[in-house]
């Protein structure tokens, strides 16, 4: 445990930027496999909604800064990859 005033607010402080970022980032996992879903079901339009509604999480994250730009930029480009390989299959 902390001695120190400032070390108590900065562990403060983490304890709620983390419960932020959990939510977050179980938010995006639910929107990839929502999307991942979609694509493996072969509905095309299905799979354009979900893979918008990933790379919109997927932008908000990043400007956040809970996630790098690349690192959303990545994901992002994977999952249109899947969704044109499904629509491109069917």
């Amino acid at each position: 445990m902390a001695n120190i005033k400032s070390q108590i607010k900065r562990n403060r402080q983490n304890e709620k930027r983390h419960k932020r970022n959990q939510g977050v980032r179980s938010s995006l996992k639910t929107a990839t496999k929502k999307a991942t879903t979609a694509a493996a079901s072969g509905d095309a339009e299905a799979t354009t909604a979900a893979v918008q509604e990933a790379s919109r999480a997927y932008d908000k994250a990043a400007s956040k800064g809970m996630l790098h730009k690349r690192a959303a930029a990545r994901h992002k480009s994977r999952l249109a990859k899947a969704a044109n390989r499904a629509a491109a299959s069917s």
